[in-house]
């Protein structure tokens, strides 16, 4: 790159970050592009600020109303439709219905799809349609069922439901792996990997299943290919007639093998992988993963893995692109439209929804990517589409961020549609410039953002938020093990792990703290009427002292003013669990 050019991008980046922080309001208050950064000749426009149930993913139908998958869906709904009759970019009504539970347990929701005139979706066990009615914007008949998970097992993590639909009448549905890493027990520091993973043979893969047939189970599929961790994000592409997928990469490579990995490696590593996926594939999970910094494979430390050798991994497939450690990309679109600038026909549009885990370094995502495509293959550098989303920067933890990118729909004159999954905000995107003349210079500003600390690769030293702090005690032991979830205010991340500020489960009962702590805990927990899906893993490794310092920690902290927990106490609870375990065993073995 040119002087002239970095120069240029210098000035730009010092008003894309003053327009960052200029910009803090949740509600919207007419900000330009709905207080979004997009291309030259771009235009956003808010359609909706809000949604209380909040939203995922989206669809529109070919009449031209926008499907929204409600996050929190309840007995009288699990959609909303926004109607937009005069195409001013603004819904003049919204609607709900589709309410298919009695209560919100899990809000897990991820597919939203418009095909062959019905509307599909899904829950994290079930996938749905229902038959559009021309003419109306709520489907007049009942619901179907096309597909259910009926694993024993039921809910686990990894559970979505995406899906993606060819034109020869299959759906494809992924199957997630229902661990990390398969290890045993799950994501307990330097426990090796089960070898050969059993959870292979009904997850880690994607299913083939016929789109037009009902009441299928898994069993009614075909193993369309494996060794694939977990799948929000997926699209066929309708140009070179290939299923496309951006993998959720593994975690945890710090906090399972300090020995091993560093904090700054952890955040990076492993890559969320482009793939495209053929009948047959195997992308090597959970033996392998890809660094793109190495830009190879590499094999797992649960399987032996330093970091560097690549072992069985080298007859694994390679992704088309490794994108950075933990952007967790929740939706795929490969646009057919016409209304946008040449260059991005046939291109992918990815939604970075944003880390979680990249303590001690500032979370990362929270962007729309783009990537271009030609002739099947990706043929140039990824893009940043869509950015501003988060309204701060450095983002020190999720919650900061004001809203998430989450869902990606485009309606039938190819304008774009995205959806937000904190407030459930949905934008409309138009392109208003000269499509004849746009290119590079306009894309300028958006390249300048590639130099923010939520999408630049950090600086191993100065960008380590914790480089000025004395830590140790309960505090080190948060920090290595608890803050990749709870985060480093113990806020949280909304819908995956609870906060550990102003809950009883904290700076109440001190005995099931403890237990929590030793045991973990599957499945949701309901906190402050927020349902929270992220899977607790037991941390029965650390010593008494360990577990009763960071617990002492985290009761005195975070504006929690609970008394302390003593050594004894953790040994106490440890020892009558032990006792039940094998009082249970004792019961089945009898």
């Amino acid at each position: 790159m040119g002087k002239g050019i970095r120069l240029q991008l210098k000035v730009i980046l010092f008003g894309v970050a003053f327009g960052i922080m200029a910009s803090g309001c949740e509600k919207d208050t007419g900000e330009p592009n709905g207080g979004l950064f997009l291309p030259e000749g771009f235009k956003a426009t808010v359609m909706v600020d809000s949604i209380d149930e909040r939203v995922r993913h989206l669809a529109v139908a070919p009449e031209g109303q926008v499907y929204a998958k409600l996050r929190n869906s309840n007995e009288n709904s699990a959609i909303a439709v926004l109607h937009d009759p005069n195409n001013d970019g603004k819904a003049e009504e919204v609607l709900k219905f589709g309410g298919y539970r009695k209560k919100q347990k899990w809000s897990y929701a991820t597919a939203m799809h418009v095909y062959n005139g019905y509307l599909y979706f899904s829950s994290e066990l079930v996938v749905y349609r229902y038959k559009l009615t021309p003419g109306s914007l709520i489907p007049e008949g009942d619901v179907e069922v096309v597909l259910t998970d009926d694993h024993e097992h039921g809910k686990h993590e990894h559970i979505g439901k995406p899906l993606a639909f060819d034109d020869q009448g299959n759906m494809y549905v992924p199957f997630g792996a229902p661990s990390n890493a398969c290890q045993s027990p799950k994501r307990t520091p330097g426990a090796p990997g089960q070898d050969p993973c059993p959870d292979l043979e009904k997850h880690g893969g994607i299913w083939k299943f016929d789109a037009n047939k009902l009441n299928q189970t898994q069993e009614d599929g075909q193993k369309f290919a494996t060794g694939i961790r977990s799948v929000v994000a997926m699209d066929w592409n309708p140009d070179d007639k290939n299923l496309y997928v951006v993998v959720h990469g593994r975690d945890d490579l710090l906090r399972l093998f300090p020995n091993k990995f560093d904090g700054w490696q952890s955040a990076l590593l492993p890559s969320e992988e482009f793939i495209r996926v053929e009948e047959g594939s195997d992308f090597g999970w959970p033996y392998c993963y890809y660094d793109q910094l190495q830009e190879k494979k590499v094999l797992a430390p649960e399987y032996g893995g330093d970091g560097k050798i690549v072992g069985r991994c080298e007859e694994c497939d390679d992704p088309i692109i490794g994108f950075p450690g933990h952007w967790a990309p929740n939706d795929l679109v490969f646009y057919q439209g016409d209304q946008f600038p040449e260059r991005y026909k046939n291109g992918a549009f990815i939604a970075f929804h944003g880390s979680t885990n990249r303590a001690p370094y500032p979370q990362s995502g929270y962007f729309v990517g783009f990537v271009p495509f030609k002739n099947g293959e990706p043929s140039g550098e990824w893009e940043v589409f869509a950015d501003g989303f988060a309204k701060v920067d450095p983002i020190v933890s999720v919650r900061d961020a004001k809203f998430r990118p989450m869902g990606i729909a485009f309606g039938p004159d190819g304008s774009m549609f995205l959806s937000d999954s904190v407030k459930g905000k949905i934008w409309k995107i138009v392109f208003e410039g000269d499509k004849a003349t746009f290119g590079e210079t306009d894309l300028a500003a958006m390249e300048a953002r590639k130099e923010l600390s939520h999408i630049r690769t950090p600086d191993e030293i100065e960008d380590d938020l914790t480089k000025d702090e004395i830590i140790s005690g309960g505090a080190q032991t948060y920090y290595t093990y608890c803050s990749a979830c709870h985060q480093r205010d113990g806020q949280g991340a909304t819908g995956r792990f609870p906060p550990l500020v102003d809950t009883d489960w904290v700076t109440g009962d001190k005995e099931r703290l403890i237990g929590v702590t030793l045991e973990g805990m599957d499945g949701s927990i309901e906190i402050n009427g927020t349902v929270y899906n992220g899977v607790m893993p037991q941390h029965s490794f650390l010593s008494d002292e360990d577990i009763a310092e960071v617990l002492t920690y985290i009761r005195s902290n975070f504006g929690n003013d609970a008394s302390a927990i003593s050594e004894e106490e953790v040994q106490a609870v440890r020892a009558k669990l032990d006792t039940q375990e094998e009082e249970d065993e004792n019961n089945h073995t009898h």
